[in-house]
């Protein structure tokens, strides 16, 4: 190990403690402008995020199974129930396709009923947030 003369740990200390008052010399505010659309979009996405509540809710779910498979039914599904909204969720490892968005048990089983007759493995689920 190779000791330092008096002279070398001083001047090393010298360069160390400038670099360390260079560390500190940004000290600038930066000022972002954005579009107010997107601040707006922003707000439409937080109402709509706040009127959602999945607990509140029932649905019907058609098919569980493969992705493929899963795509073809809810195309399918929307062709013969264009007023009612689907989609596809992938709960590992399965894929899976909802349909409805039920405030109450007595409408989604009304429902469950017409959808049976096409979608015979239907059943009634209360998914959770």
């Amino acid at each position: 190990m190779r000791i330092l003369t008096k002279s070398k740990v001083v001047f090393s200390f010298l360069i160390l403690s400038t670099l360390n008052f260079n560390l500190f010399a940004q000290d600038q505010k930066i000022t972002v402008s954005q579009d107010q659309k997107f601040e707006q979009l922003l707000n439409e996405k937080r109402k709509i995020n706040t009127s959602l509540n999945l607990n509140d809710s029932f649905k019907i779910q058609i098919f569980n199974g493969g992705n493929e498979i899963a795509k073809k039914t809810l195309a399918d599904f929307k062709q013969n129930f264009n007023d009612i909204d689907a989609t596809i969720v992938f709960n590992t490892p399965n894929y899976k396709v909802w349909v409805g968005n039920f405030k109450t048990r007595i409408e989604a089983e009304k429902n469950l009923l017409e959808i049976r007759k096409k979608y015979k493995n239907s059943l009634l689920i209360k998914p959770n947030k």
